[in-house]
């Protein structure tokens, strides 16, 4: 490209805010242009969970980059917008204020929204979820010590606010529809030491729960179970997952299958449209099939492999995808997907805050848990990588450093 190209992008979290720093990096010259829903520069959202609402991380700094570094980068952000359609043939894009911007290149990095209660009652006031710094603004104003708050939904985020909840000194009650928390992401060995670390601290936690209604003049006051019992709740957060953003992509006809789907280096179904992030559902030899992840570290490489094709510089993704979650004092880090295996090896015990998992599949190790494990991390992710086959007797002592079992597999 040129410097008379334009390269749009929609959507301003961080794999946005990726794609236009990597393209400036490469050498663009011509216009890059990121429109975004929110007013705010974008920022980062795992702190919303977590500092910001502890109050340890202002709003200052939740931006990625300042609007210095976006001026010195000649990058345009236009906040408060949203693009309403796609034109492909005429390779423009239409925003909620009017404007009509051609593109030369156009990358989706729409990212996903909360996914709704869907049960009577669910509109009531002090009923939230958390996506954005409003959300999470208006959470901190509800913890308030004393008051009675119920979560719905014992996945990252649920469990991450009851943390911060309950040191706080608020009645913290967490509903999970399935067995055990954590359910879609962790061995039940797993899940059973963050319940009992979570229980410790104070919260209620109620497994295998069906919601029938909220309940509330105006504002929730509780929430009704179909077993007819009622929880007081002066608010109610739902974390009951993500619906990845793809209404722009299917009003333009692009290919969509559980996100918008891209290649191995971010390209959809149209040659000048790219997407990353939360949205883009993309292949990996590596996991065996097609993937949607929801990820800060998989919205900023998947983001950087899109600009650097864009820039003919190809280089297909297929990144070891790896999440991280803050509770209390614990710092769970996780590595690979688990879902099919076989077998489990702790290394260590659950019984103690520090330990390790290892998820293994006909022998070779897939994925991998690291519960305030920093120094070992690094190291278990390269196991993971190379989806090495260890005896599960070395793996779970101890006794052998991490890094002799990366030496004894070769990586």
């Amino acid at each position: 490209m040129n410097a008379d190209s334009t390269v749009v992008i929609v959507g301003a979290g961080q794999a946005g805010s990726e794609f236009a720093a990597e393209l400036r990096t490469l050498g663009f010259a011509g216009r890059v242009l990121m429109v975004g829903d929110e007013a705010e520069l974008p920022y980062k959202r795992p702190p919303l969970s977590k500092g910001y609402l502890t109050g340890a991380i202002t709003s200052d700094q939740l931006p990625i980059r300042s609007a210095a570094v976006h001026e010195k980068n000649n990058i345009e952000f236009l906040g408060g917008v949203s693009a309403t359609a796609i034109d492909r043939a005429a390779k423009t894009v239409t925003l909620s204020d009017g404007q009509v911007v051609a593109y030369t290149k156009l990358a989706l990095t729409t990212g996903g929204r909360a996914r709704p209660l869907p049960i009577p009652g669910a509109e009531l006031a002090n009923v939230l979820s958390l996506r954005s710094v409003a959300d999470a603004a208006a959470i901190r104003e509800q913890l308030v010590e004393g008051r009675s708050l119920v979560i719905i939904g014992g996945g990252y985020i649920g469990l991450e606010i009851a943390a911060v909840a309950v040191k706080k000194g608020l009645k913290v009650t967490v509903l999970e529809s399935a067995p055990r928390v954590l359910a879609r992401v962790t061995a039940p060995e797993i899940s059973e030491f963050y319940t009992r670390v979570h229980r410790e601290e104070g919260v209620d936690i109620k497994l295998g729960v069906q919601i029938a209604a909220l309940v509330g003049n105006g504002a929730v006051s509780g929430v009704r179970l179909v077993d007819g019992s009622t929880i007081n709740a002066d608010a109610v957060i739902v974390g009951i997952g993500l619906i990845p953003n793809c209404e722009l992509a299917t009003a333009a006809g692009l290919a969509i299958d559980n996100g918008i789907v891209v290649d191995e280096y971010g390209q959809t179904s149209d040659p000048d449209i790219w997407s990353a992030g939360d949205c883009a559902n993309r292949p990996s030899a590596m996991l065996g099939g097609r993937v949607r992840l929801e990820s800060v570290p998989n919205a900023m490489e998947q983001a950087r492999h899109a600009a650097r094709a864009i820039m003919g510089q190809p280089k297909a993704y297929d990144e070891l995808p790896w999440f991280w979650s803050d509770q209390y004092d614990l710092k769970l880090q996780m590595c690979g997907l688990s879902s099919g295996y076989d077998q489990l090896v702790v290394r260590g015990s659950t019984a103690n805050r520090s330990f390790s998992a290892f998820y293994l599949k006909q022998g070779k190790v897939i994925a991998a848990d690291a519960v305030s494990q920093l120094r070992d991390f690094g190291l278990m992710k390269k196991l993971v990588a190379a989806r090495v086959a260890l005896a599960p007797a070395r793996l779970a002592d101890e006794a052998v450093p991490m890094k002799d079992l990366v030496t004894e597999a070769g990586v």
